[in-house]
C-alpha cells in the first residue's frame, strides 16, 4: 500500500485542482451554516460602542447578546449577511485548500514523496500561502458581512438607527459608488496579516496531527477515521483563534469604522490597537472571545470532515 500523501502520478494536475476546489467549496458551505450565528454574536460584541461613564453597554456579554438579538430581531438575525459569506466562503475555502494541497505536493516532491517527510516549516508555509491567497476574497467578503452583522434592525427595541444597507448587494453598491475598490477592501492589511499567521498555524496543527496519525497507524490519508479529522479540525480551530483573536478584533473595528476622516475613529491598525488598550485595557482585545471559542471547535471540525469526505467521494468518481 502506498502511503504518499498525494496521487499526482495517477491524476492530472488540472483534475486534482478541480477536486481540491470542489472539496474546499463543500467545506466552506458547511462552515458558514454551522458558524454564522456564532460569528454574528462575536462581531456584535467586538464592535459595540464603548459606553460612556454611567451608561450600560449595549450587550453585557455573549448570553445577553444572544437573548437581545433573539428577542428583538428573531432567529434570522443570527444569519445576517449570510449570502455574502455563503458565496464567498465557498470561494475562500476552495482557494485555501487548492493552495494548501498545491504547496504540499510541491514540498512532497522536493522531499522525495515519502510519507511524513514534511518539515514543520513546510507545513506552516503551506498554510500561510493558503491564507494569503484566501485574503484576496476573504477581505471584502468579511468587510461586507461585518457591516451587515452589526446593523440592528429593531430601532424601537435597541434605540438603533434604520439600517444603512438593505443587503449584501446594496452594501457593495453603496460602498463602491462612494469609495471605490479601496472602500471594498477596507481593513485589507490587517486581514492579510491575520490570514498569513492564522492559517499558517491552523493548517500546520491539522496537517501535523494528520501526518503523525498516518505514520503511527501505517494508513493512507483516506483510511484515517472521520472522528479523527473532526478532532484534529477542532484542535486546529482552537489553536488558531486562541492566538489570533486580538488581531481579528482589530480587523472588525477597522472594517466597521467610518470611511472619511470626519467619521473615522482609527487611522490605522496600530492606532486602533493603541486606542483599544487605552480605553479598555487588555480586556478590550477579547470582547466576543467566548463566542469565538465556542464557534471554533464545531465549525472547524465540520469544515475538515466535510473536506476530507468530499475528497474521498470525488476520488472515487
Amino acid at each position: 500500500m502506498s502511503l504518499t500523501t498525494t496521487n499526482t502520478k495517477t491524476q492530472s494536475g488540472f483534475m486534482r485542482a478541480v477536486k481540491d476546489c470542489a472539496s474546499g467549496t463543500v467545506g466552506g458551505i458547511v462552515q458558514v451554516f454551522v458558524g454564522q450565528p456564532f460569528d454574528t454574536v462575536k462581531v456584535r460584541l467586538q464592535t459595540q460602542p464603548i459606553p460612556k461613564a454611567g451608561e450600560q453597554p449595549r450587550f453585557s456579554g455573549m448570553l445577553d447578546c444572544v437573548q437581545k438579538t433573539m428577542k428583538h430581531e428573531g432567529f434570522t438575525a443570527f444569519y445576517k449577511g449570510t449570502t455574502t459569506p455563503l458565496v464567498g466562503a465557498g470561494a475562500c475555502v476552495s482557494i485555501q485548500f487548492l493552495v494548501l494541497e498545491y504547496m504540499k505536493r510541491f514540498f512532497n516532491e522536493k522531499n522525495g514523496g515519502k510519507i511524513g517527510s514534511f518539515t514543520n516549516s513546510q507545513l506552516y508555509l503551506s498554510g500561510a500561502a493558503a491564507g494569503i491567497a484566501n485574503s484576496v476574497i476573504s477581505g471584502p467578503v468579511e468587510h461586507i458581512r461585518t457591516r451587515l452583522q452589526v446593523q440592528i434592525t429593531s430601532s424601537q427595541a435597541l434605540n438603533a438607527a434604520n439600517p444603512t444597507y438593505s443587503g449584501p448587494l446594496d452594501c457593495i453598491k453603496k460602498i463602491y459608488s462612494s469609495y471605490g475598490i479601496k472602500g471594498i477592501y477596507k481593513g485589507q492589511f490587517i486581514t492579510m496579516f491575520r490570514e498569513f499567521q492564522g492559517y499558517g498555524q491552523y493548517f500546520f496543527i491539522y496537517e501535523f496531527l494528520m501526518q503523525r496519525s498516518m505514520i503511527k497507524e501505517n494508513k493512507a490519508r483516506h483510511e484515517i477515521q472521520s472522528w479523527k479529522s473532526c478532532l484534529f479540525g477542532a484542535i486546529a480551530g482552537y489553536g488558531m483563534w486562541a492566538l489570533m483573536f486580538p488581531v481579528d478584533l482589530i480587523k472588525s473595528k477597522l472594517q466597521t469604522d467610518g470611511f472619511t476622516p470626519d467619521t473615522r475613529q482609527y487611522k490605522s491598525s496600530w492606532d486602533c490597537a493603541k486606542k483599544t488598550y487605552a480605553k479598555e485595557g487588555i480586556k478590550g482585545f477579547y470582547q466576543g472571545f467566548s463566542a469565538c471559542i465556542l464557534r471554533a471547535g464545531p465549525v472547524n471540525a465540520a469544515t475538515f470532515v466535510a473536506f476530507e469526505l468530499a475528497m474521498r467521494l470525488f476520488d472515487k468518481l
